[in-house]
Order: C-alpha cells, then sequence, then structure tokens
C-alpha cells in the first residue's frame, strides 16, 4: 500500500478541501486525523474498467467469500431432475442447437 505524502486534521481538511482535493486529484494520498488519531486517508480512486468491476463498485455484486464447494457441502447437492424433465446440461445443450439453426 502506498504510503501518505502528507498528513492532515479533520479542521485543515475543512477549511481546505478543495486544495487537497486537488493533489488527490495528482494522484497523492493524504492521511486524515481527528485528535492526533488516523482516521482515514484520501487516495484517488480506480475507476472500474470493466462491466463486472462497475457492479461492485455500485454495490450490486458481492464478491464470493468461499467456494462452490463449501457451498455445496453446507446445502447438499441440487435435487435430481424428475423422470420427465431434462438435465440442465441437455437443456442447454438443447437451446444452443436452437441458436445455430
Amino acid at each position: 500500500m502506498k504510503e501518505a505524502a502528507e498528513t492532515i486534521g479533520v479542521r485543515e481538511l475543512r477549511q481546505n478541501a478543495s486544495r487537497y482535493l486537488a493533489k488527490v486529484k495528482q494522484g497523492q494520498r493524504i492521511a486524515v486525523t481527528d485528535r492526533g488519531e488516523l482516521v482515514a486517508y484520501l487516495e484517488p480512486v480506480d475507476e472500474p474498467r470493466t462491466t463486472y468491476q462497475q457492479m461492485v463498485a455500485a454495490g450490486k455484486v458481492r464478491l464470493a467469500t468461499g467456494s462452490i464447494h463449501d457451498l455445496l457441502r453446507e446445502i447438499g447437492p441440487p435435487p435430481p431432475a424428475e423422470p420427465d424433465e431434462s438435465s440442465p446440461f441437455e437443456e442447454l445443450m438443447r437451446m444452443r442447437d436452437e441458436e445455430r439453426y
């Protein structure tokens, strides 16, 4: 993690917010303290580039915290298809075939 180039207090930030935001836009990282205790960093935003990154940044997607194997151990495998139903794989193959012709 990049070190803060400068440390300022909350009061200084309130009085000179524009100046510090200009520094952040230039790529600087600024530590903010409240009564000597570090409370935040002002740092440049890394703009999300892909649709997935944009959705994560917007809170529409949460990053996984486990694996599919952990989930299957917890909830068990999916129920089997009814005798007259096609499996998800068979249904996908049918849909692909329909798209091709």
